[in-house]
């Protein structure tokens, strides 16, 4: 088959992104991802936490549909947007990321290779070396180098038999469900290129801080401890840009 019909009968890709007071990143992100969409997203999602900046309105004039979730919380606002999405293929994406230009390539190949989802690798938009050193490691295989951060895509089928994003869970939404998905079985495929990933956390705390505070969540997820606490002792150890003062 040739390629321009393999690029016809493509399948769509529904895009969702959660949002809480990103009016600046979305007003990137949506022209980024509409002009290397290559005719194949059939839609793209803002489903928002509660935002007072505007997010929603930039993201209707930009063309996206816009969801504003009954519960602020990542995992509730991608359950709820992904429940309205209409493609075989999901790809969430959060708001202070810009993936490749060849994303819709990328998820398409690694679907046709027979992986039922899988993320990028990623970079921050800084040049400090720490960062690029944590950046480094995104490229293995393990948990505790994953994070939404990467973007996740998923086909429909594999998302729904899964379970999909849970809802109770809202900021380890994205291991979560990685996770659950490795134990069904489910070919998971690390691309080996990367997304631009926001350095914003790191403007308003040190980078042992971060780290440090990252390892305790992950291990408390690990350890079982409720979504409620994992989310309250985060936001106890780094202040975020969001509720920076």
């Amino acid at each position: 088959m040739s390629v321009f019909y393999k690029q016809l009968f493509m399948p769509t890709i529904s895009i969702i992104i959660p949002t809480l007071n990103e009016a600046t990143n979305i007003q990137r992100l949506l022209p980024h991802l509409q002009q290397y969409g290559q005719g194949k997203i059939k839609e793209i999602i803002v489903s928002d936490g509660g935002s007072n900046d505007g997010t929603l309105n930039f993201a209707k004039d930009l063309g996206a549909m816009t969801h504003q979730a009954a519960t602020s919380g990542r995992g509730a606002q991608l359950a709820a947007a992904a429940a309205l999405a209409s493609s075989e293929i999901l790809y969430f994406v959060h708001a202070d990321t810009i993936p490749p230009s060849s994303y819709v390539q990328d998820i398409h190949d690694a679907l046709d290779r027979g992986y039922d989802f899988g993320c990028y690798r990623y970079r921050f938009d800084s040049t400090q070396l720490v960062l690029k050193i944590n950046a480094w490691f995104t490229r293995f295989p393990f948990m505790w180098c994953r994070g939404g951060d990467q973007s996740l895509f998923i086909t429909r089928t594999f998302y729904d038999k899964i379970g999909g994003f849970d809802a109770t869970q809202n900021i380890m939404e994205d291991f979560d469900i990685i996770l659950r998905g490795k134990k069904q079985g489910g070919r998971f495929r690390i691309m080996p290129k990367n997304v631009l990933v926001s350095d914003r956390k790191y403007h308003y705390n040190s980078y042992l801080r971060v780290n440090i505070a990252n390892l305790i969540i992950f291990n408390m997820w690990r350890l079982g401890y409720e979504p409620a606490t994992l989310k309250r002792t985060y936001y106890k150890l780094i202040r975020h840009p969001k509720n920076a003062t």
